[in-house]
């Protein structure tokens, strides 16, 4: 099945410090491509994948499971470190939950962690309706697209497929379990106003963590999608500046080692 435009993965062979970014649930990496090429640009190795099943259409979301997500993050850090000398994890709502998982099992490999709008449940009486209704009920209204910005539009499904919203349950769940295990630093961005993770899904991966390095910033002029929105300058530039504190030199260099531009990675 083609790829949607724009949701395509993401490479740029940059310096010696790499950033893995995660993408959210039903969305692609077209909401994070900003917030990649920005720390290209400032010479950075950069990884951002498509996660299974996503950016083509929700008939094929609801194959996949979270192990499915996870396990592609997973491989593109374990590449990463193998390149690079320090490496760091960086999500967006689902995303941000596969950037939490992977500092917590993988320790020392990860460097740092940023999240924006980190979900940790997924919320509603229908919730716990999920382990039937999937049987029964295949889709429900999607959730992409909850932007400020005028104009703005993520690449995502407009279904949500019961069967995947259950898996993501599942991982939440899951990993609500492993948070004290992550103790790397962490910047952890969330909106003031978001319309699919509420901001208490925030609060609760960070009384859930042990580390001890923590900034939390709130975001007030954008919705769920916070890096195509309002803030993503904010959000670019605040994660650019945790990287380069504690790499520092990280983002000194302007294009890769080769000196091109990164560019889009099919498959």
């Amino acid at each position: 099945m083609p790829v949607l435009p724009g949701a395509e993965p993401y490479r740029h062979e940059g310096g010696e410090v790499g950033v893995l970014l995660c993408h959210g649930f039903t969305g692609s990496p077209q909401s994070l491509r900003p917030w990649a090429e920005h720390h290209a640009a400032h010479g950075l190795t950069v990884s951002l994948p498509l996660l299974p099943g996503h950016g083509t259409r929700w008939e094929d979301m609801q194959l996949t499971t979270w192990q499915d997500w996870y396990a592609e993050v997973d491989r593109e850090l374990r590449v990463l470190a193998e390149r690079c000398s320090r490496v760091f994890v960086l999500g967006l709502s689902m995303g941000g939950a596969l950037a939490l998982r992977l500092a917590a099992l993988h320790g020392a490999r990860v460097t740092g962690a940023v999240v924006v709008n980190p979900a940790n449940k997924v919320h509603g009486l229908s919730a716990y309706a999920l382990p039937v209704a999937r049987h029964l009920v295949r889709t429900t209204k999607g959730i992409a697209s909850d932007i400020a910005q005028e104009g703005a539009a993520e690449v995502g499904y407009d279904r949500v497929p019961l069967h995947s919203a259950h898996s993501l349950r599942r991982f939440l769940r899951r990993l609500d379990g492993e948070l004290p295990q992550v103790t790397q630093p962490l910047l952890l961005l969330h909106s003031a106003q978001d319309h699919v993770v509420p901001p208490a899904d925030s609060a609760r991966v960070l009384s859930r963590v042990s580390s001890t390095d923590v900034t939390e910033i709130v975001l007030e002029q954008s919705y769920h999608v916070a890096t195509l929105d309002k803030d993503a300058d904010r959000i670019f530039e605040e994660s650019l500046a945790f990287i380069e504190r504690l790499a520092p030199g990280a983002g000194r260099d302007g294009v890769g080692k080769d000196g091109k531009e990164g560019t889009a990675a099919v498959g």
